[in-house]
């Protein structure tokens, strides 16, 4: 939230066709990072092409594996600023509050970078191809496939989609609260509104598992002026020429108990069992134990 700049921002999504699901099963950090590559790529480069923009945007995207049913459906949302700094970094250009880049425009680039990319891992030997697949025929299918790609502006302004996806951010695909009941006839969950879908419970665990992402897969990244690289350089730019101060936080750092608290709403300074009494911490006493009493037997 500290890096958000003062400006409108858009919501776009990138969503891999339906043809390549199970080959992302198959190789998950492969095209999951292809993903996230081509997605950031394709707003990159029109970004800094000037028939569109001529600027330096700033991305931060994060990666969703599943729809309300829990089917495999992998997909990124990105949050990118309504406009960018300049080349020379001396003047920020911003976009139209309603509109980003054509839709279409952004679904052919992605789909030409994404199959290109696909193409060099499976020449490298890179690729697990599930059979039977024959790969040059499905990447032709999908050459003359269009490629779904949606955008619009947030509503409420850019802080309200970073608290959107914050909620789901280190989430699985299904709360708590959205389970209805565990019978003989399965798992029932909520889907949308009032809706709800029951499963049996093998297919449950298979639907659920199919979205544990790989070991210390990144699935929030950051891309343009948002990147590491900028934040202290291009990002402060950025942020003076739009009339903001430094995010450099002034505040004194919170206790972590303060923080989850703040997050969370777990105290943990009160008593779980009585909610009133306070938890205070005492050293481990490192007294000898007592001996144990003679054998008589």
């Amino acid at each position: 939230m500290q890096r958000v700049l003062p400006t409108h921002a858009f919501h776009v999504v990138f969503t891999l066709p339906s043809q390549l699901r199970p080959m992302a099963l198959a190789n998950r950090t492969l095209l999951f990072d292809l993903l996230f590559t081509c997605a950031a790529e394709t707003l990159l480069e029109l970004g800094r092409d000037p028939r569109w923009l001529g600027a330096e945007l700033g991305i931060t995207s994060v990666l969703h594996t599943w729809t309300r049913e829990l089917l495999f459906h992998p997909h990124v949302h990105c949050i990118v600023t309504g406009g960018g700094l300049s080349p020379d970094d001396r003047r920020w250009i911003g976009t139209r509050k309603n509109f980003l880049f054509p839709v279409r425009v952004l679904g052919a680039l992605f789909r030409g970078k994404f199959l290109a990319r696909l193409r060099q891992a499976h020449a490298r030997g890179d690729l697990s191809l599930p059979a039977p697949t024959q790969f040059e025929r499905l990447c032709n299918q999908l050459r003359r496939k269009r490629w779904i790609v949606y955008a619009k502006p947030p509503f409420g302004g850019p802080q309200h989609v970073f608290r959107y996806l914050g909620r789901y951010t280190h989430r699985v695909g299904l709360s708590n609260r959205r389970l209805v009941s565990f019978d003989s006839r399965g798992v029932t969950f909520r889907t949308r509104g009032s809706n709800t879908v029951t499963l049996a419970p093998d297919e449950f665990l298979r639907r659920f598992l199919l979205h544990v992402l790989p070991k210390r897969f990144v699935k929030i990244r950051h891309h343009g002026l948002m990147a590491a690289s900028n934040v202290s350089t291009r990002l402060e730019m950025a942020r003076h020429l739009l009339g903001q101060p430094s995010a450099t936080p002034t505040r004194a750092v919170q206790d972590f108990r303060e923080l989850l608290l703040a997050l969370t709403g777990v105290d943990l300074r009160c008593c779980p069992r009585c909610l009133v009494g306070s938890i205070t911490r005492h050293p481990l006493s490192c007294a000898p134990a007592p001996p144990l009493p003679p054998d008589t037997s």
